[in-house]
């Protein structure tokens, strides 16, 4: 039996690089709901060189690896898509009227800057009341109540934007200390990154299953990439990775993982108590920091959409922790997508070495 080689220091550092400039990468290309392609050819192209890599005409990657014609066939799914905003309308001023595509935070909104998609990328503005102005006793507006202003003629905004055009809330992904990362799109380029990374561990590894990785488009509205992404790929049991909540001042204990403190298991009514049980095994066996996320209801997640594909699939969760979900600052700690990734690795090698 071949005698386990811890990392080194220098290899592991230059590992967590290596997943930072990944995760750089993914979330610094816009791929709102529906309008995903910048992103999922980005990450066909990390996916290119670990497996057969193709991307379907809904938006979902697919990147297969293992034995082609074994009956096992295990899915790992992330979403590719991100939250944004699409644009309704252009008024006689130039200002654009938007709508939420995903799950738009109203409170975020107003006098944050966006980047617009149209003709070309441009730069704008969600327009706010000067508190001067403001009685003190007014409500915050829906997001269709908003509008976004270029600093354009409105002859020039209707010449580069038209209603269909998305717009996403500007941000950089940028590292913070002690080896966090901030960035919008990181729900779900996270889960992306730690399926891309899980790949490679296994690049060299002799896997007698079947694997594929599903990196699917409108989690965010409507779920349609994994439902049929699933369909299509029929497989007998899956792994799906999304983000969940950490640990950030008002968020419950019972409802959050502290960054850092490793990823965490689902155990909910759809989903598989066997592959959730293995899972928590597998993280003990292997050293890796986990919590049991448990919920006697709806997951709010891919898994719902998976689970029911054909005559039913069974499947897993694992969420990666992250602060500020849904905003332009989301957070989350590299080594909980490294170990996220070491996790589903285990498994794939245990299910693979006995197919």
């Amino acid at each position: 039996m071949e005698e386990k080689r811890e990392r080194t220091e220098a290899e592991t550092e230059q590992e967590r690089n290596n997943l930072r400039d990944l995760i750089f990468r993914l979330c610094s290309v816009p791929g709102n709901s529906g309008d995903e392609l910048s992103a999922s050819k980005a990450a066909a192209a990390e996916l290119a060189a670990l497996g057969e890599t193709e991307i379907d005409s809904v938006g979902n990657v697919y990147m297969h690896f293992g034995k082609k014609d074994a009956k096992e066939h295990i899915l790992l799914d992330a979403h590719i898509d991100q939250i944004g905003l699409i644009i309704t309308g252009i008024d006689e001023d130039g200002f654009l009227s938007v709508d939420a595509c995903g799950g738009m935070d109203k409170r975020l909104m107003p006098g944050s800057a966006v980047t617009v998609y149209g003709k070309e990328k441009l730069n704008g503005i969600v327009c706010c009341m000067p508190p001067h102005l403001m009685k003190g006793e007014e409500k915050l507006l829906p997001v269709n109540e908003l509008h976004v202003d270029l600093g354009l003629p409105a002859e020039e905004v209707r010449r580069l934007v038209s209603p269909g055009d998305r717009a996403l809330m500007w941000m950089k992904p940028k590292m913070l200390l002690n080896g966090r990362l901030s960035s919008g799109a990181l729900d779900d380029r996270a889960g992306c990154a730690s399926l891309i990374r899980c790949a490679q561990l296994l690049k060299e590894e002799k896997i007698s299953c079947r694997v594929t990785v599903l990196l699917s488009c409108d989690e965010e509205v409507n779920g349609r990439g994994a439902r049929t992404g699933g369909f299509r790929m029929n497989p007998t049991q899956a792994v799906v990775v999304d983000v969940g909540f950490a640990a950030q001042p008002g968020v419950p204990e019972t409802m959050s993982q502290p960054l850092g403190a490793g990823p965490t298991i689902g155990f909910a009514p759809i989903l598989d108590g066997e592959m959730s049980r293995r899972f928590v095994s597998l993280a003990e066996e292997n050293g890796i920091p986990y919590k049991a996320d448990v919920c006697g209801g709806r997951t709010y997640t891919n898994s719902e959409a998976v689970a029911v594909v054909g005559s039913g699939v069974r499947t897993a969760l694992i969420s990666i922790p992250l602060c500020y979900m849904h905003s332009a600052i989301e957070t989350i700690d590299l080594e909980d997508v490294e170990n996220t990734a070491r996790l589903i690795a285990a498994y794939i090698k245990e299910v693979g070495g006995r197919g």
